[in-house]
């Protein structure tokens, strides 16, 4: 999972409930003081939230842009069913459309981060028209790696059957015996085990599942009539390093190694990644105008 390194608000970022076709959705919401060249709609991850963005807030509304971090359905502080049904990449796809439609600013570049990659370019499939571009960070083709699809699996079997508090109990253990585990700040604790009740085991179990059978989307994305951009930290560990600059490759994508980042340069490097993004957001000039695809 993505961790905030910092639990506080940007000076420019509001915390509020927006209001959408489908439900109500928690964003952070960040506006540059000035001109605004763009507005940026940030998706994040597996058992992550929109805090997982709070480091890139303000370099992106310094560059100009408005940038909105959402919790998706069933995540953290965004309301969602308690049925697995209810998380299927076209219910959750439809939802970023809605979001992106009630930000009311026209067509936005769109970022999802690792799962929520997968969010992403099914709204992307869904409706081209609704966004200027789409960043896959640390988001790969298809399935995650081997490591992965174990600790999801278990994950999977425990939280039907067991108490949410031994789950968590649990993962906190199984992160201790990591010989490079660093022990987080209380008040990040806090924030992590308070995300981890307010989120749906539902929303869990079913974007778990799709995490450990996705099949390879990469001729999909190849004939999105959209800009495409690839970006992940050289330390890339939930897809292999080399898998992710094929997908790059293969889809004619920008492609964008930030050295030293892992799993979430939205965390470790964001500064690094806000110029990143900026770039390739500068070479976007126009939006799509296609038919929906419903």
């Amino acid at each position: 999972m993505s961790k905030p390194r910092s639990l506080d608000l940007p000076a420019r970022t509001r915390a509020y409930r927006l209001a959408t076709s489908r439900q109500e959705f928690a964003v952070l919401d960040s506006r540059p003081e000035g001109a605004v060249r763009g507005t940026v709609l940030l998706v994040p991850g597996y058992t992550g939230s929109k805090e997982d963005f709070l480091g890139l807030l303000d370099p992106l509304a310094d560059a100009g842009y408005r940038a909105v971090a959402v919790d998706g359905r069933g995540q953290f502080e965004s309301p969602g069913p308690r049925r697995t049904s209810g998380y299927s990449p076209r219910a959750l796809g439809s939802d970023v459309l809605a979001q992106a439609s009630a930000l009311g600013d026209g067509p936005v570049h769109l970022v999802g981060h690792s799962f929520g990659g997968f969010v992403a370019r099914s709204a992307a499939r869904l409706d081209p028209s609704a966004f200027l571009s789409l960043t896959l960070l640390a988001s790969g083709p298809g399935r995650v790696g081997p490591e992965q699809r174990t600790k999801i699996r278990m994950l999977q079997a425990a939280l039907p059957v067991l108490p949410p508090s031994w789950v968590w109990a649990a993962t906190q253990w199984l992160d201790g015996r990591d010989p490079a585990y660093v022990p987080d700040p209380p008040e990040i604790v806090a924030f992590l085990e308070r995300r981890w009740f307010s989120t749906q085991p539902a929303q869990l179990i079913a974007t778990g599942r799709q995490l450990r059978v996705e099949p390879d989307r990469t001729e999909g994305l190849a004939a999105l009539p959209l800009p495409l951009h690839v970006a992940y930290g050289s330390g890339e560990t939930v897809w292999a390093v080399s898998e992710l600059a094929h997908l790059a490759r293969s889809v004619n994508a920008r492609h964008t190694v930030i050295p030293g980042a892992d799993h979430s340069p939205n965390v470790s490097h964001p500064g690094e990644l806000a110029r990143a993004l900026t770039e390739f957001w500068s070479t976007v000039t126009t939006a799509p105008s296609l038919p929906t695809r419903r």
